[in-house]
């Protein structure tokens, strides 16, 4: 016989619904380690305005990949971070502790799960050159190299046109042949016990006007010393953090609080019905969607799950 497949739980949903409190409990209940998969919260230098846990929640148990990265790293990716996680995940089993996997970014889990195709480095002048068209006239180009990627993105989307661009043009191969085929997915080594949170959505929403209202008050120290910092580009990523531009420019006088707080729960909001959109999309046979927020019945139900 087989042995059978280690055991890791993954909680998921969009931001604000309740998934760092549930991965806590089960961590205390279960020896469990928690380890991020929020694409925010990687960052060292912000704490409050992206919701990580607290230094005290981070006592409680172990947690990895929470605060690791600096904010003048531009080069994290969910390739990174997959291969981060996967180590995380050894750690943990190898402790006897149960790998805990929480967070909204879907991607990550994506790549974690099912790996990532192995696109070769592009050449930088390549990279270069595409970058620096204007998005209108690479998805022109794109329309000549790589037909069918022009057809299927958005002529604005200025990132993935030009993902694609770079790729035909540094690798001879259109980026979709790339992604035919994956490498490095754990899907078929654990066994994955996941949890979907999502909420009803004016609960989610009230929730999110209250909680970035709260980090705003509480997290501007933070951005201030962030901007004041001379090593950070101002295209660096962390600086598209929801709330980094919301709060900067309540820094700079543009904004007034009551107006900063109302755009960054507007975005946080807009961010959530993404992410509804995704998880919804993306649910697995055998992952458990809590559409709830009692606590308890949360609770009761993960439980369940990863007993059986």
């Amino acid at each position: 016989m087989k042995a059978p497949l280690p055991k890791v739980a993954l909680i998921a949903g969009p931001t604000a619904s309740g998934k760092s409190a549930l991965a806590l409990s089960l961590a205390l209940a279960h020896r469990g380690t928690i380890i991020n998969a929020d694409s925010a919260q990687v960052y060292r230098d912000l704490r409050i305005l992206t919701a990580r846990p607290s230094a005290w929640e981070e006592a409680q148990v172990p947690h990895r990949l929470f605060g690791h990265i600096d904010g003048a790293d531009a080069g994290y990716s969910a390739a990174r971070w997959a291969s981060e996680a996967r180590a995380a995940i050894a750690e943990a089993l190898a402790k006897d502790r149960l790998p805990i996997l929480v967070g909204g970014t879907g991607l990550y889990l994506r790549t974690l799960l099912d790996g990532i195709a192995p696109v070769p480095a592009i050449d930088p002048q390549v990279r270069s050159l595409v970058r620096a068209l204007p998005v209108a006239q690479a998805h022109a180009a794109l329309t000549i190299e790589d037909p069918p990627a022009a057809a299927r993105l958005n002529p604005a989307d200025t990132t993935r046109v030009a993902r694609a661009l770079e790729v035909v043009r540094s690798t001879g191969r259109p980026l979709a042949a790339w992604q035919a085929h994956r490498e490095g997915g754990v899907a078929d080594t654990i066994d994955a016990r996941a949890i979907v949170l999502l909420p009803e959505r004016d609960w989610l929403f009230a929730r999110i006007d209250a909680r970035f209202a709260d980090m705003l008050a509480t997290g501007l120290d933070e951005v201030a010393a962030l901007r004041a910092r001379p090593d950070l580009p101002a295209d660096a990523p962390i600086f598209r953090a929801i709330g980094v531009p919301e709060a900067t420019a309540l820094l700079a006088g543009q904004l007034s609080h009551q107006q900063a707080a109302a755009a960054g729960a507007l975005a946080t909001r807009r961010y959530a019905k993404r992410q509804y959109t995704w998880f919804r999309n993306q649910l697995d046979d055998g992952w458990l969607c809590i559409s709830g927020h009692d606590t308890e019945t949360r609770r009761t139900a993960a439980d369940i799950l990863l007993r059986n």
